[in-house]
Formats: C-alpha cells, sequence, structure tokens
C-alpha cells in the first residue's frame, strides 16, 4: 500500500522540516520529493505536512505517520534481507558524540546489533572535534556528530541553536570575567563559544574543564559558571541563561552523519547504520526534548 521510497522521503522531509533539505540528503530533485510526498498523502488520504513559502510543519496525522514509516520500512528492509540472502559482516567501527549517547541513539543502536547480529560493532564516545580527526586519519568509518554550520561535510541529521545554561540561581557579575564551563580543545562548542565571547569584548575565564559531559553538567549545577550547550539538550536542572545579563548569541550548530574512507568492508554496515540513524531520527529529536538527557 505504501511506497518505501516515498516513506523514505517522507521521513527525510519530517526530520529537516525542509523540502530542500530532504532533496540534498535524498540526492533526489526537489519537485521529486514534492511528488513522493503528495502520493503519499493521496494514498493515506490525509495531510501529513502543513506547509507555506516560510515554513513546514508536520499535521497531526503526520506526527502519527512517523512511528508506521519507520516500522514498515523496517520490515521492508528485515525481509529484503531475508529473501535475497544478504547478510552484513566485519566490523564497523563507529564513534559518536556524547550528546547523542545521552538521547535515544543506544535503542536505535540495540536494533541495528538485533537486525545485524554478525556485525562487530565498535562504538567511540569523544568529542565531536576528536571524532572527525579520528574519522581523517582513518581510525573510524562512521561518526555522528556536531560540526560548525558552515562546514559542508557530512549528511544533515538536524540542525539547532546553541544556548548559555546553567543553574537556575546562578548570578552573574558583569563587572568580571565569565564563569566558563567547557570542554577542552578541539570541541566545537568551546570554540564556539571563545569565539563568540571575543566578538563581543566580553572577558571570560575557565572555572571548569571536562572531557565528559556529565562533569560538566555537575560543575553547571554546582554554581560553578555557564557552557554552551544545544537548546534542545538542555539537561535536567539547568536552565538558559536569561537575556538580561547580556551574553552573546552563539549561533547554530548541525548534528551529522560522515562517512570515512569507505573500506571495502565496512562500507555495507555503515550504509545501514547510516540509514537506521536518519530513519530514527525523529526518536532522536524526541528524545532531545524529553527527560532523557
Amino acid at each position: 500500500m505504501y511506497d518505501p521510497s516515498q516513506l523514505r522521503t517522507f521521513l527525510a522531509v519530517a526530520q529537516t522540516l525542509s523540502f530542500t533539505q530532504a532533496a540534498r540528503r535524498l540526492g533526489l530533485r526537489q519537485s521529486t520529493v514534492s511528488q513522493h510526498v503528495r502520493r503519499l498523502e493521496d494514498a493515506t488520504g490525509r495531510q501529513l505536512f502543513s506547509r507555506d513559502t516560510h515554513s513546514v510543519e508536520l499535521t497531526e496525522d503526520g506526527e502519527a505517520m512517523l512511528g508506521f514509516a519507520r516500522r514498515l520500512l523496517e520490515v521492508h528492509e528485515q525481509a529484503a534481507a531475508f529473501f535475497t540472502g544478504t547478510r552484513l559482516r566485519g566490523r564497523l567501527r563507529f564513534g559518536a558524540s556524547e550528546d547523542f549517547v545521552l538521547t535515544r541513539l543506544p535503542e536505535i543502536l540495540e536494533g541495528f546489533r538485533h537486525d545485524h547480529p554478525e556485525v562487530d560493532l565498535e562504538l567511540t564516545v569523544e568529542l565531536s572535534g576528536t571524532l572527525h580527526e579520528r574519522l581523517a586519519a582513518g581510525k573510524l568509518d562512521l561518526v555522528l556528530a556536531k560540526r560548525r554550520a558552515e562546514d559542508p561535510r557530512g549528511e544533515l541529521v538536524w540542525h539547532d541553536d546553541l544556548v548559555w545554561i546553567g543553574a537556575e540561581r546562578l548570578r552573574l557579575d558583569p563587572d568580571r570575567p565569565l564563569p566558563l564551563i567547557v570542554y577542552p580543545p578541539p570541541g566545537i562548542t568551546r570554540a564556539l563559544a571563545l569565539e563568540a565571547l571575543e566578538r563581543a569584548g566580553r572577558s571570560w575565564r575557565v572555572a571548569c574543564t571536562s572531557g565528559s559531559l556529565n562533569g560538566l553538567i555537575a560543575a553547571a549545577r554546582a554554581g560553578l559558571g555557564v557552557m554552551a550547550h544545544s537548546r534542545g539538550l538542555v539537561p535536567p536542572g539547568l536552565v538558559r541563561v536569561p537575556d538580561r545579563f547580556g551574553l552573546p548569541e552563539l549561533g547554530r550548530v548541525d548534528f551529522v552523519l560522515v562517512h570515512g574512507d569507505r573500506r571495502a568492508a565496512a562500507q555495507d554496515a555503515a550504509d545501514a547504520l547510516a540509514e537506521a540513524i536518519l530513519g530514527g531520527g525523529d526518536r532522536l529529536q524526541r528524545g532531545r526534548h524529553g527527560q532523557v538527557v
């Protein structure tokens, strides 16, 4: 009843909320993306997106279709693999930033391990900057991490604004250097935070450095300072720093999938995991707005 190619297109539009970005992700023309969505809406008899010249939003029926589309594609892929007799094997070196590990990514990895039990999945959790370096050095096959908004590398999973966060009772003295809680280099949020402060001419000092997100969160909850963080991933116990403190805007950060050098032994497994992550991107985004983090 439902064409798998149309379901994949629907998920891409739902995750990016953009027909243009969905077309880029899928390697299709924008007119083809629009056609797939229109045919799927004809098949369901429901409007799945509310769209105008400025925005694209899921309707209530579109929200319901997310879960159905994901499950239908999973079953379709399992059936295709069973009847073609193809089974993925080999070692897959996958790197993920801790931002994702604290969302619902583990559920997606668990599903991948269930579907492909003969793939030896090696997970590396690191700073986004470190993951990109390890990928470039040939030490990883696939990376799910942050990138700067102007960086062209990778396939977009979603993008979000960076914001300043801290303890609810934190008070900042505008006449004293801003106390920062940061990752060590080459952390991307660290670099963006320092660049924003330098542009604004705001003095700062490092109050805490940790390579662990849990360490940064603990320091922030203790009121040691402020940290730059994805707006959609603000942990419980921390809040956005009010505008009245006059901290500079931090800009946007993209969350992307980046493939390595495509060595033959890992290419098929990396493609399968990337498809699972992109197909489950709505679960990642729902997780980031819940109480998982």
